[in-house]
């Protein structure tokens, strides 16, 4: 590349730092961004509910914020969600979320699916955070 002197202009180079899927995703209730507008849904419902839910939201232009106080209903949404984003079978993946499916994602997809589920709120955050640990890798989900 060139700066019009003729002489080459040396840039650098590096890959985007990848995001996680559960790096940050866990807040407590009422700790968010007030200015934030997204519809926050009780994940502690019927899977039925749950998935028409995702169908719908996986089309829609804004995210939603998942409220649960149970960590595995937490890892539950995840991988329903990466599940609605995908085309997969939402109930099934909330029955038996698939760590190893959902660890393998590629950074796009990991960035619309953090596009469609903006935060998971509770009033459990250790729990969480522990039961979405999986997840994380090397990095640490908050």
């Amino acid at each position: 590349m060139a700066d019009g002197s003729g002489e080459p202009v040396l840039i650098s180079l590096t890959a985007p730092a990848r995001r996680s899927l559960a790096a940050g995703l866990v807040r407590a209730v009422g700790s968010g961004d007030r200015n934030l507008v997204a519809r926050t849904v009780d994940v502690d419902v019927p899977d039925a509910e749950i998935a028409d839910f995702l169908a719908e939201v996986a089309h829609a232009d804004t995210g939603f914020i998942a409220r649960t106080a149970n960590g595995d209903r937490a890892l539950a949404i995840v991988a329903a969600t990466v599940a609605a984003l995908c085309g997969e079978d939402i109930r099934a993946a909330l029955r038996t979320p698939d760590i190893a499916f959902l660890t393998a994602l590629k950074p796009p997809a990991i960035e619309a699916f953090r596009t469609v589920l903006l935060a998971i709120e509770t009033e459990e955050p250790d729990e969480v955070i522990r039961s979405l640990s999986p997840l994380a890798g090397t990095d640490s989900p908050r």
